[in-house]
C-alpha cells in the first residue's frame, strides 16, 4: 500500500522556549471567537445521521460476523435515549455514569446525555469496586448504565448504598428478577420505551438551550497516588477539537476504524464518538482486546490509532517470525526492511529519494510489503497513529521498513486529547509533531511543556486547588518535559514527576529509556529505578511469546523464562540500549519481575501504560536487592 496520507497543513509558528515568541491564535479572546460557530456535539451527530441516512454508521461483531446499523437508526436511538433520560428526570449539568466495554450503547448514552445538557461519566471496565464507588459518589450520577447482570450482581451491595443513584440501566439481557436495594433496574429496551412519555419537542427545547460552556464529559484520570480526578471538558471543547481534527485530516464516510481502547478514555471518545460524528466514518466495535488482531484482518481499517504497547506487540510478533525464517525468505525479508527504512528515512527528512531506491521499494511492495500488511490488516490503511505514551523511535523506524509510517501525536485528557499532530510532509521520527492548529505550546523555564487553546479543560470537577495548580493564566501545565525545535516540532523527554535524581545529583528522565528497553525483542515491560542511588537499574518482565520462540530457536531445555541463555540475551538487549545512552543514564543491573504486568492487576493503566510508582512500591524488596552491593 502507499504511505498513509492525510491533508497537509503548513508549519505553524510556535513557542520554542520560555523566552520565545508566542502566537495569539489561542489567546482568551481568540478562544471566545472560535466558539462563535459552536454546534452541540449531539446536533453534529444528528446532522450527519440525516446526511448519510442508510449508510452504515457502526458495526458489532457477532458469532455470525459483523452486523451493521445505519446512521438513520443510530440517530433515532440517540433521540430515544435522550428522551428516556428526560423521563428519568436527569437535569442539566448532571452526570450519567457508564460502566461497560465498548459498544454502540455507550456512545448512544453519551450523546443522549449531552443532548439534554448532562454528561457521560465513563468508568473503566477494569475498575475496582472502590474506584467505581468513588466515581459514582463524586459525579453524583442519578443514572448508571452497566454492561450486564453479572457485573450488577458483583457491585450490587455497593451500588445500593450510593446516595442519589436512582436508576440502573442494563445494556445486555433482561432485568427481570434483578434488584439493587431501592434502585430501579431497567433493561435497555425498557429504558428506551420510556421515551414515549416525553414529547420530541421537549428534547428539541433542551438541545436548543445548549451552550459551548456546558459540560460535555467527565474523564476520570487513572491516578496512582490517590482517587481519580474528574477532568471536566465542555461541549465547546469537544466540538472545537473534533472540528479541528476533521479540517486537518481528510476522513469521511468511506473510512473505517476499530473502537477498542476504553471509551472512558478521552482518546477513544474523540475518535469513535466525536470525530465520527463530524466525519461520518464507520466504527467497528471490538468484541474484546484479545480479538483485536483478528478484527484488524476482518475490518481492514483505513484509520487506526494504536497505543505503543499495541505497536510493540505487533513488532515483536513480526520479529519472531523473521528470526525463524530461513533461506531465500529470510534474505528477501531483511532486504525489504532495509529498503523501506532507507526510503522513508530520506522521505521523512525531506531529501530526494532517488530512482534506484524508489525502484527497489516498488519491488519490495510487490514481493513483501503487501503480504505483511495484509497479514496485519493494514493493507488498506492510510492513517496510522500512536499516542497516549512514549514509543521508541526505533520501533517507528522498524515499521517504515514495512512501508508503514506511524505518526506520533501527543496530548492529555485536560486538552481534550490531542495537542500536537504529525502529518504527511510534517513528520519526524522521535518528535510528536507540531502544535494542533489554533493552539500554542511553549516551554517553561524548568522544561515543562505548557499548552493553550480552545480545547483546554474547564478544570477538575469539585477540586479548585488542583485546577489552580494545573492552569496558569489559561496555560495548561502538562507535567511533561520536552523541547521545541526551530521548525516547531515538539519532543517529549519525560514526565516531570517521574524524574530520577541520582545520589550524584544527576536528573534523569526514565520514560525514553523505558521505551527503548520495551522496544527490544524479549522485554515486554520495563521500569527504570535509581532515585537517590548511585546508578540506574531496571525491573523487567519478559514477552512470553518472544521468549518461547527464542527457546525453540536455540533448543533450550527447562524453564525458558529464567533460563541462563535467555538472561544473557536480555542483558545483550540492555547493553545495546546502553550504547545509545549517556553513561549516567545506562542500566547497570536488572531484575525479573515475578509475574507479568496487567491492567487487572493494577500495574497498567487501561491504555496499557505502566504505573511506575505502583510497580516500584510493590517490588521495593526487589529494588533494594539490586543495590545491596
Amino acid at each position: 500500500m502507499a504511505t498513509p496520507q492525510a491533508v497537509s497543513v503548513s508549519p505553524r509558528t510556535s513557542s520554542h522556549s520560555s523566552g520565545a515568541h508566542t502566537t495569539d491564535t489561542a489567546s482568551p479572546q481568540a478562544v471566545q471567537q472560535t466558539m462563535a460557530g459552536f454546534v452541540p456535539p449531539t446536533v453534529a451527530l444528528l446532522r450527519t445521521a440525516d446526511r448519510l441516512a442508510t449508510a452504515p454508521a457502526y458495526n458489532v461483531r457477532t458469532d455470525s460476523g459483523w452486523q451493521s446499523t445505519s446512521w438513520q437508526a443510530y440517530g433515532a436511538e440517540v433521540r430515544l435515549a435522550a428522551r428516556a433520560l428526560l423521563a428519568l428526570n436527569v437535569r442539566h449539568g448532571q452526570a450519567v455514569a457508564v460502566l461497560s466495554f465498548n459498544c454502540p450503547q455507550w456512545a448512544v448514552t453519551g450523546f443522549a446525555a449531552m443532548a439534554i445538557g448532562a454528561m457521560p461519566a465513563g468508568i473503566y471496565w477494569t475498575s475496582s469496586t472502590a474506584d467505581v464507588e468513588h466515581i459514582l459518589r463524586h459525579s453524583q450520577a442519578p443514572v448508571m448504565v452497566i454492561d450486564d447482570a453479572e457485573r450488577l450482581r458483583r457491585l450490587s451491595a455497593m451500588l445500593s448504598e450510593i446516595p442519589g443513584l436512582e436508576h440502573i440501566v442494563l445494556l445486555k439481557g433482561s432485568a427481570d428478577g434483578l434488584s439493587c436495594g431501592q434502585k430501579r433496574v431497567w433493561d435497555w429496551s425498557a429504558f428506551l420505551d420510556l421515551a414515549t412519555t416525553v414529547p420530541e419537542s421537549a428534547l428539541q427545547y433542551r438541545m436548543g438551550q445548549l451552550k459551548a460552556e456546558d459540560l460535555g464529559t467527565l474523564i476520570y484520570t487513572s491516578g496512582t497516588t490517590g482517587p481519580a480526578k474528574a477532568v471536566a471538558l465542555s461541549q465547546g471543547n469537544l466540538w472545537w477539537t473534533a472540528t479541528t481534527m476533521q479540517s486537518t485530516f481528510a476522513v469521511d464516510h468511506r473510512d473505517r476504524m476499530i473502537s477498542y481502547l476504553p471509551l472512558a478514555h478521552i482518546a477513544e471518545q474523540m475518535g469513535s464518538m466525536h470525530n465520527q460524528a463530524h466525519a461520518g466514518f464507520q466504527v467497528f466495535y471490538a468484541r474484546s482486546l484479545e480479538e483485536l488482531g483478528d478484527h484488524l484482518k476482518e475490518v481492514h481499517p483505513t484509520v487506526f490509532f494504536g497505543v505503543p504497547r499495541v505497536w510493540e506487540k505487533m513488532q515483536s510478533a513480526i520479529e519472531t517470525k523473521l528470526s525463524e525464517a530461513t533461506g531465500v525468505k529470510a534474505v528477501m525479508a531483511r532486504w525489504a526492511l532495509r529498503v523501506g527504512r532507507a526510503w522513508h528515512a530520506q522521505d521523512l527528512a525531506g531529501k530526494p529519494v532517488g530512482p534506484w531506491l524508489s525502484l527497489q521499494k516498488m519491488l519490495a511492495q510487490h514481493l513483501i510489503y503487501q503480504k505483511v500488511q495484509a497479514a496485519l490488516g493494514f493493507d488498506q490503511a492510510r492513517l496510522l497513529t500512536s499516542g497516549a505514551a512514549p514509543i521508541a523511535p526505533e520501533s517507528l523506524a522498524f515499521f517504515t521498513g514495512l512501508n508503514l509510517v506511524i505518526r506520533e501525536l501527543y496530548g492529555q485528557s485536560e486538552a481534550c486529547g490531542p495537542s500536537t499532530l504529525s502529518l504527511p510532509g510534517l513528520t519526524r521520527i522521535g518528535s510528536v509533531g507540531q502544535a494542533l492548529p489554533g493552539t500554542d505550546i511553549r516551554v517553561a523555564e524548568d522544561g515543562e511543556l505548557m499548552v493553550r487553546g480552545p480545547h483546554i479543560f474547564q478544570g477538575y470537577l469539585g477540586q479548585t486547588a488542583a485546577t489552580a495548580e494545573a492552569l496558569d493564566n489559561g496555560w495548561l501545565r502538562t507535567g511533561d518535559l520536552g523541547h521545541i525545535d526551530e521548525d516547531g516540532f515538539v519532543y517529549i523527554t519525560g514526565r516531570k514527576k517521574d524524574l530520577i535524581i541520582t545520589s550524584g545529583g544527576k536528573n534523569i528522565s526514565p520514560a525514553n529509556i523505558e521505551a527503548a528497553l520495551m522496544d527490544t525483542h524479549l522485554i515486554e515491560h520495563a521500569v527504570v529505578v535509581g532515585d537517590r542511588r548511585n546508578y540506574l537499574s531496571a525491573l523487567v518482565s519478559l514477552d512470553q511469546a518472544a521468549v518461547s520462540a527464542y527457546a525453540r530457536q536455540h533448543r533450550l531445555q527447562g524453564d525458558a523464562m529464567t533460563h541462563p541463555e535467555v538472561m544473557k540475551a536480555v542483558q545483550a538487549d540492555i547493553d545495546r540500549v546502553n550504547e545509545r545512552q549517556a553513561r549516567v543514564a545506562q542500566i547497570r543491573k536488572f531484575a525479573l519481575l515475578p509475574q507479568a504486568l496487567t491492567i487487572e492487576g493494577g500495574e497498567l493503566t487501561p491504555t496499557m501504560k505502566v504505573k511506575r510508582k505502583v510497580v516500584i512500591e510493590r517490588h521495593q524488596a526487589l529494588v533494594d536487592a539490586l543495590y545491596q552491593d
